[in-house]
């Protein structure tokens, strides 16, 4: 499991950008509808067993909410695009603090 700390988070007209944290590097991070489909792309590679990896949006009090996505490779920054996620942070964006990617 990767475990990206957010940082910083702001809201636009219908995305949000900001700042992570993983494992001491920082990374920005996308998250928008899914105008180009459900979509994972991660700051550097991995090699998942499945297709499809469970991307979840936490904070304290165990609020969550995630999503299945496919991993589409390789990016500059995190990239998530599910309106499921989406969504949620647009009611939730001041209590989450972490991203979690859960693959085998």
């Amino acid at each position: 499991m990767l475990s990206f700390k957010i940082t910083k988070l702001d809201i636009f007209q219908s995305y949000f950008f900001g700042e992570t944290e993983f494992r001491s590097d920082k990374y920005k991070v996308n998250i928008q509808n899914q105008r180009r489909g459900k979509v994972l792309k991660l700051p550097f590679e991995i090699k998942p067993k499945s297709e499809k990896i469970v991307v979840r949006v936490s904070g304290e009090g165990g609020l969550f909410m995630e999503d299945y996505l496919p991993y589409k490779g390789e990016s500059e920054w995190l990239e998530i695009d599910s309106d499921e996620i989406t969504y949620f942070l647009a009611d939730h964006q001041d209590q989450c603090d972490t991203i979690e990617v859960m693959y085998e």
